[in-house]
């Protein structure tokens, strides 16, 4: 379904049960992550919702579909651009836990609400915002790119669209190993040590109490949990672990 303006793509499935898919022009109260607040040009850009019933995911894996998703828009704006575009495709990233990053500017946000029942995901409602045609910002967005800006191209998002859905049908059905496998290959500053910064957040972290607490340091990423846990490895081989929005990349815009 296509609309021309509303409040939230994710509102509006949520709302009505019997659509399965909605993209629209532009949102008035678009969101992101943790409600940051998304912006984007009226008719520039790719936003859209999706609904999954049942995608046979148990509640303590279920960041697995948020690595599928993923997955699957990485590989769509690949299909859609080419795989020399950008890089051949390697400054293409998933930056942890669900962004997409060219570099270190960002191309598309994510933002998956789940429904569980009875132990799995019964319902999931994947909202998208990709940056398709834009070129310029008004908001104070650090980092903001799009694919117009990257590769001098318009885009139909459209295409784009029917291009992630295909592929997330296809990726949501392979074994769970595999579909890690491809997200931890796609990660932002998989492999060397980068600095990062611990947040103050009114969450518990799963890590030990005598743990440093200087807030900036350096590691590597170690391995993503099938429930989105980021752990990070030390120069000294001492690892740590995180939930969303404990720790965050330490980048120079």
């Amino acid at each position: 379904m296509y609309i021309a303006e509303t409040n939230s793509t994710n509102d509006l499935l949520r709302q009505h049960p019997e659509y399965v898919t909605v993209r629209t022009d532009f949102q008035t109260s678009g969101r992101g992550q943790q409600g940051n607040g998304w912006e984007s040009e009226r008719g520039k850009n790719l936003l859209f919702s999706t609904r999954l019933i049942r995608p046979q995911i148990a509640v303590e894996k279920q960041f697995v579909l948020s690595m599928a998703v993923c997955v699957a828009l990485r590989q769509a704006v690949l299909d859609t651009i080419g795989t020399d575009a950008i890089g051949q495709g390697s400054l293409l990233c998933i930056k942890w836990p669900n962004d997409l990053y060219v570099g270190d500017r960002k191309l598309a946000g994510i933002l998956i609400e789940n429904s569980l029942q009875a132990g799995y995901i019964e319902q999931s409602i994947i909202g998208i915002g990709l940056n398709v045609n834009q070129q310029r910002w008004v908001s104070d967005a650090p980092n903001p790119t799009s694919l117009c800006l990257l590769t001098g191209h318009t885009y139909e998002p459209e295409i784009i669209m029917q291009a992630f859905l295909k592929n997330l049908s296809e990726i949501i059905q392979q074994p769970i190993s595999e579909i890690r496998s491809a997200y931890m290959a796609s990660l932002y500053r998989r492999t060397g040590f980068h600095l990062w910064e611990e947040r103050e957040v009114n969450l518990t972290p799963t890590m030990p109490q005598s743990a440093p607490t200087e807030r900036s340091f350096e590691a590597q990423i170690a391995d993503v949990t099938d429930c989105g846990e980021l752990m990070l490895r030390m120069r000294n081989g001492q690892e740590r672990t995180y939930h969303f929005k404990q720790v965050k990349y330490v980048i120079n815009y």
